[in-house]
């Protein structure tokens, strides 16, 4: 069976657009258990990437359990194929919108995972939490957030929660697919990145003083800021 793919476009990240597009033909079942993916190089053709794009891509897809690699054979879709995987769709869609719409989504998981940080943090988990503070400030910038995903990857981890830590890499994985493109920034330089020093202080200082309300609260108001700062940018 021949399936032709669509080129895909600059904008949201190239791999991202072609392991959805074969995601969504695993899943509807043109491309099916045990059949074989066109080469490597025949795929780096149909969707006018380079070859490299296309490992990405082979290797989100591994990841969700929806292929096999076979050594010297080549890559083919899973035989046993696990539960319609959670996708975020990030393409052919206004970026900025989807960006807040899964900036909704981790509001509710990051509010969540510093409530249980709050509550099961040990001394391990606030120094891990201090040090990103300390080595975040100058770092973070609008451009580069570099940064600002570890310092909630380590508020995650202080939840002691790796399924919730799982989602949130998910979640934050695909936003960031979204704001890949050419945007406006919604903060600049020192002010911006004074600012989130500041709400990721606010949040530390609740997570270590065991108040969960207050960390929750920390947190809903650290990602609505975020949020308001997109919807503002022009």
């Amino acid at each position: 069976m021949t399936i032709n793919f669509t080129a895909v476009t600059a904008g949201i990240r190239l791999s991202e657009q072609v392991a959805q597009q074969l995601a969504a033909e695993i899943t509807a079942g043109r491309l099916t258990a045990g059949m074989k993916l066109p080469t490597e190089v025949g795929l780096a053709e149909q969707f006018s990437v380079s070859r490299t794009v296309v490992r990405e891509a082979t290797s989100r897809l591994k990841s969700l359990r929806l292929v096999d690699s076979r050594q010297g054979s080549g890559v083919y879709v899973s035989s046993s194929l696990p539960a319609t995987p959670l996708q975020f769709n990030v393409a052919d869609r206004d970026s900025r919108l989807v960006a807040i719409q899964l900036f909704e989504v981790r509001r509710a998981l990051e509010v969540e995972a510093a409530g249980l940080a709050a509550q099961r943090r040990n001394t391990v988990d606030i120094a891990r939490l201090r040090e990103c503070l300390d080595t975040g400030v100058l770092a973070i910038s609008f451009d580069d957030l570099e940064e600002d995903r570890r310092f909630h990857r380590a508020v995650a981890n202080a939840a002691h929660n790796p399924s919730l830590v799982k989602s949130l890499e998910y979640v934050t994985h695909c936003m960031f697919a979204a704001m890949d493109m050419p945007r406006a920034k919604a903060g600049s330089g020192a002010e911006f990145a004074a600012q989130m020093r500041l709400e990721h202080a606010v949040l530390v200082s609740a997570i270590e003083s065991g108040d969960h309300m207050q960390a929750r609260a920390a947190a809903f108001s650290h990602i609505d800021d975020q949020i308001r700062r997109i919807c503002g940018s022009n």
